[in-house]
């Protein structure tokens, strides 16, 4: 499975009203792993960034000058996204913009050359209902770095958001793993039978390890304001 984060940085808010991109960064996940084959691109807008989106970016007029436009790198772009499932925190936005630049260059919208774009904000709302959801208060509630982010970025921005996508979906992990068990025991005509009492190992957590786990068990009771559902599960 092939995923694209991206995130872009633009001139200002509103491509109907000739606002452009003028980064775009992508980061490529491969079953869930970062592969370290990512896109990333300055594009000279031909026009000024609004002094607000100025204050964001801080790519200036004068260092995008010498950027490729957008038409020099749409191509490379369309295939480095071709097929793959697309990961946006607040993807109208930036779809919004890519949409727009695409139509510029006599392109098909951004959404048909891809598989399927997923919204990480709309995820996050669904999984926090209530709380704040931008990248920085994901990164905090993750555990993400984001030190280092003194303005926004996009090949930075994709990079967080790749992290934080990955610690927000962590539990396919176990389905993916599950799944395929199952099937490899089908597959070899397991019966499904549990092995012998006498064949299973036991191995008991270690100090430090029960120790972590007392630390991840107070962060999620954190969460919940009181006591999670872990903490009952085992006390029954």
């Amino acid at each position: 499975m092939r995923q694209i984060v991206l995130d872009t940085e633009t001139t200002g808010l509103n491509p109907r009203s000739g606002d452009r991109i003028i980064e775009i960064g992508c980061v490529e996940l491969v079953n869930r792993q970062l592969t370290g084959n990512n896109f990333h691109s300055y594009i000279n807008p031909e026009r000024d960034s609004e002094e607000g989106a100025l204050a964001v970016h801080g790519l200036t007029t004068e260092f995008l000058a010498d950027k490729p436009k957008f038409a020099e790198i749409a191509d490379e772009l369309r295939d480095y996204i071709s097929g793959a499932e697309i990961i946006i925190h607040n993807a109208p936005f930036d779809v919004g913009f890519l949409d727009a630049e695409f139509a510029r260059v006599n392109v098909p919208r951004f959404a048909e050359h891809v598989a399927r774009i997923t919204d990480t904000l709309v995820q996050a709302k669904e999984m926090h209902p209530g709380k704040r959801n931008s990248l920085d208060a994901l990164c905090d509630r993750y555990g993400v770095s984001n030190a280092h982010r003194a303005l926004h970025g996009a090949l930075l921005d994709a990079e967080l958001l790749a992290e934080v996508y990955l610690a927000m979906t962590r539990g396919q992990n176990s389905l993916t793993i599950d799944l395929t068990i199952e099937e490899s025991a089908s597959d070899n005509g397991d019966s499904g039978l549990a092995a012998p009492i006498a064949d299973i190992i036991v191995q008991q957590a270690t100090a430090d390890e029960l120790a972590e786990h007392e630390t991840v068990m107070k962060s999620l009771d954190k969460e919940v304001k009181g006591s999670c559902l872990w903490r009952a599960a085992v006390s029954n």
